[in-house]
């Protein structure tokens, strides 16, 4: 994060301001698709992206770094640690922890629910001990605290022309999709983590079990089963996708090219996966270089047309204090848990 960012948005304090500098890295090093969007808001909301990416990341590699040898009653006692730290936090107590501190100012300043990072955690302290889910309802209950409420953080930094709940309910659709399509590219990643994010019903309709994904993922080897429910699953994603995209129009003018550009860029992994044959256990399908730098420069071209014409007065929930104007950037935060993959 820059200097300039922190000044535009009018955070003063050393302490504070070094807050944002550790989130800002955090997103830097692990999230390169979130990373990338920012440079798509204007310039005084990109610390807040930055402060919910810190806070989010900082949770999940509590649970899911496969590099750290910390058993799981330390890891349930680490996020509990973390789980009280935010709650002081949010009721005003400075934390020593950095992206706490970040994440209660940005709280604070956007008036973000609270019960938003509540639930997240609780999404994160289940993934302890759930491994995999039986219903697509069952799992929707998890995508709740740890994708749906992403994008309810999000909404009241990108801004919208209509009110706050109308937009609720898409902005937790994007969420989700996206976080579907991690599930879908690190079918093999977290089956190493011993989980199965895919629903067993799912599975089940083409006859896959979590022993035959362990098999292909063990040997390299492929199964026509595993390829048709890989497909379903991702049917079922772009049909979240579809639920997600009236949103896109709910948004500030200025924040809609950033998330339009996350949303083509995370279905552009859905077609990834798709034209390398479903190998997601065995491989990282991956959007080309050149696709995406052809999507950031059409979401460049986009911030400049919404700051040049689109109306202030548009806005019925803006930032609180903040300015429309700003530098063109790229951002996206509805992406869920970026520990199920970033792109």
């Amino acid at each position: 994060m820059t200097d300039r960012e922190l000044d535009a948005a009018g955070i003063t304090d050393p302490r504070l301001r070094a807050a944002y500098h550790h989130c800002r890295r955090l997103n830097a090093r692990h999230g390169r698709t979130y990373f990338l969007a920012t440079r798509l808001l204007p310039v005084e909301r990109r610390p807040a992206v930055h402060a919910l990416y810190g806070f989010a990341r900082w949770a999940d590699d509590i649970v899911d770094d496969l590099h750290r040898t910390a058993t799981t009653q330390d890891r349930a006692e680490a996020l509990g640690a973390l789980l009280v730290q935010l709650r002081a936090g949010l009721a005003g107590s400075d934390s020593a922890e950095p992206v706490v501190r970040a994440l209660a100012h940005t709280a604070v300043r956007y008036e973000i629910d609270p019960r938003h990072f509540t639930d997240f955690m609780a999404s994160m302290r289940s993934d302890l001990d759930v491994t995999d889910y039986a219903t697509y309802e069952d799992l929707r209950g998890y995508m709740h605290g740890s994708a749906a409420v992403i994008g309810l953080q999000m909404l009241p930094v990108l801004g919208t022309v209509v009110p706050r709940a109308e937009a609720a309910p898409q902005a937790a659709a994007l969420g989700v999709a996206f976080q579907l399509t991690n599930f879908l590219r690190d079918v093999g990643e977290d089956l190493d983590r011993g989980r199965v994010y895919l629903p067993a019903d799912l599975l089940d309709a083409h006859g896959v079990n979590r022993e035959l994904l362990i098999w292909s993922r063990l040997t390299g080897l492929r199964d026509h089963r595993i390829t048709a429910a890989l497909g379903a699953a991702a049917d079922l994603t772009r049909s979240v996708y579809r639920e997600a995209a009236p949103g896109l129009a709910q948004l500030d003018p200025v924040s809609r090219p950033c998330i339009r550009t996350a949303f083509v860029l995370y279905g552009a992994i859905l077609d990834a996966v798709a034209d390398d044959g479903y190998s997601v256990l065995h491989r990282r399908a991956v959007v080309p270089r050149r696709r995406r730098a052809a999507v950031a420069l059409d979401g460049l071209v986009r911030v400049a047309l919404a700051r040049t014409f689109a109306p202030v007065s548009g806005r019925v929930t803006a930032p609180v204090g903040l300015a429309v104007a700003g530098a063109p950037g790229w951002a996206a935060m509805y992406g869920g848990r970026d520990g199920k993959g970033s792109v």
